[in-house]
Formats: C-alpha cells, sequence, structure tokens
C-alpha cells in the first residue's frame, strides 16, 4: 500500500460520474480485468494506490457542481478493500455525498459494506442508492479459488438482504461466467433464484462468458494451471487468444437467465441496468419509484 496526492477524483460526465479511491486490489480474483495491461498500472497491483487526498477533492468538487447526480464507485477497484478498515476513506467520501444530496451506485464484493449501512440507508432516503453485488458461483470451495480473499457468495446473498430490509435496491453482476468451471445450469439457476428471494432490482450478465486482455489474461492462465491442471490448454485449443470467451453453454444459460429475471420482474439487460443506476429522481417523487 502506497499513497499518493491525486490530482482528481471524479470522471464522466452526465447522470451518473465516476469516482475510485483505491487503484489496485487485494481480493486475488482469478479473472480480474482491472488487472490488464490497458489501464497502465506502473505499481504491482496488490500494491494499493490510496488516493488519501480524495474526501478534499470529493467535497471540492461536489461543492462545485450545480446539478445534483450519481455518484459511481467500485468498477475499477473495490471500495472496501481490507486496507478501507483502517482507512475508511470510502466512509468519509460517502458522509460527503450524503451532505451534499448526491445519489450513490457502489459496487463491491465485500461484506465490509455493512459497517456503511446507516450512510447507504440515509443516502437512499434523501436522493438514491445502489448497492452492486457481484456473484459468480454458489460453490464455497469453488468460490475460495476464483474470489480467494473475499466473503463467498452465500454471505454477499445476506449483504444483499440486509439491503433489502432497508428498502436499499441492488443490483447483482452475474459474471464472468467462465467456461468448463462455473458455466452450469444449475450454478446460474441457484444464483437467481436466490436474486429473486432477496428481491434484487436487476441483474447483469454480458453473455454468459468471460473477457481477456493483455495482463488479465497471463494471470487468468497461470491461475488455471494451479487450480486446474489441463484447463489452459483445452482453453487455448477452442479460443487461442480470443478477447471474448462466450460458454459453450451460453445459449441455455441466456434462457434459462432470461426466463428467471422476466418472470420474477427483474431488470435483465445491461441498458436497463444502467439506465437505472444513472437515474436520479426528485426528491418528491423518490419515494414511489422505489417500490420493490
Amino acid at each position: 500500500m502506497h499513497f499518493v496526492d491525486a490530482k482528481g477524483i471524479l470522471s464522466g460526465s452526465g447522470g451518473r460520474v465516476g469516482m475510485n479511491i483505491y487503484r489496485g486490489c487485494t481480493h486475488g480474483c482469478i479473472y480480474c480485468d482491472s488487472r490488464s495491461r490497458c489501464y497502465q498500472f506502473t505499481h504491482p497491483f496488490e500494491d494499493i494506490e490510496v488516493k488519501q487526498n480524495a474526501p478534499e477533492l470529493l467535497e471540492k468538487a461536489l461543492s462545485s457542481k450545480r446539478k445534483k447526480c450519481m455518484i459511481g464507485t467500485g468498477s475499477m477497484s473495490d471500495p472496501y478493500m481490507h486496507c478501507e478498515e483502517q482507512l475508511q476513506l470510502t466512509r468519509k467520501c460517502l458522509e460527503i455525498i450524503l451532505r451534499h444530496g448526491f445519489g450513490l451506485a457502489i459496487q463491491t464484493k465485500s461484506d465490509r459494506i455493512l459497517r456503511d449501512i446507516d450512510l447507504l440507508d440515509a443516502i437512499n432516503r434523501s436522493a438514491k442508492c445502489v448497492v452492486q453485488m457481484t456473484l459468480t458461483t454458489w460453490d464455497d470451495k469453488l468460490c475460495s479459488i476464483l474470489e480467494p480473499n473475499v466473503c463467498n457468495t452465500k454471505r454477499r446473498i445476506e449483504v444483499l438482504d440486509e439491503m433489502r430490509k432497508r428498502g436499499i435496491p441492488t443490483i447483482v453482476w452475474m459474471t464472468p461466467i467462465l467456461p468448463f468451471i462455473n458455466d452450469t445450469e444449475e450454478n446460474v439457476t441457484v444464483i437467481l433464484n436466490e436474486c429473486v428471494r432477496v428481491g434484487v432490482k436487476g441483474v447483469i450478465d454480458f453473455g454468459m462468458g468471460l473477457t481477456l486482455r493483455d495482463g488479465d489474461r497471463e494471470y487468468y492462465y497461470t491461475a488455471l494451471d494451479k487450480h486446474f491442471p489441463g484447463m489452459k490448454e483445452r482453453y487455448m485449443k477452442r479460443y487461442g487468444n480470443a478477447y471474448e470467451l462466450p460458454s459453450p453453454n451460453a445459449q441455455r444459460l441466456r434462457e434459462i437467465f432470461r426466463r428467471i429475471c422476466k418472470e420474477n420482474g427483474m431488470l435483465s439487460t445491461p441498458d436497463e441496468c444502467f439506465r437505472f443506476m444513472s437515474e436520479l429522481p426528485e426528491r418528491d417523487t423518490q419515494l414511489s419509484m422505489f417500490d420493490m
């Protein structure tokens, strides 16, 4: 972990802007796209870059912003990594978002988010808060291989249920689905049924597969050699060095996905989910928009 003074904290424009307090991650997910060379990391991925002046930058940025909008965080680096326990930079930024009346769309794999459920609840009541969770596999042993340094899927489901109890809407990222590893009908079905049970608003899927870029690909294939002997060769034979690696079962899994989402009124396309996360309702109409 090392500390820097960043020049800015917000990126993007329009209905939703992005914020990353940290760069890098300690969750150790074997498929992590953020390891890709295109993101131009100049330090080891696990050596977390901490933007120590993030709260001050956010305070300045939101003070000067005329129109309220949704602030998104967590797409590149999880805001609830191990270092957040001591640094509490995410919590400080949530307090600033609440104070200025902005909305929040926050993505994590960690149950540490429950520490800040009071702030998430307050933001949702004053503006809008959407909590996003990534769910890839129901099997605990497999989860410990794919996502070794973070709580398992069952615990994340419990987190989603706690959000439901508070009336905080949730979105699930059911991605990536790894060919020959977690791309089974049973796995996809049980995750989706659990999403239904805990009242998830929508589920994001990008075609039942994964993508691999330079940097990410090498790390993933090294993990396959370690945990799934012979799997790398199977991948190379089928996909070569392709960027998109759809599951051989993608069509059937997509049918299951669409059916369960439609039958239970869950948003089921990325566009629908992103639109929902980008919309900041007027304060006098927000409660009616969150009827679950």
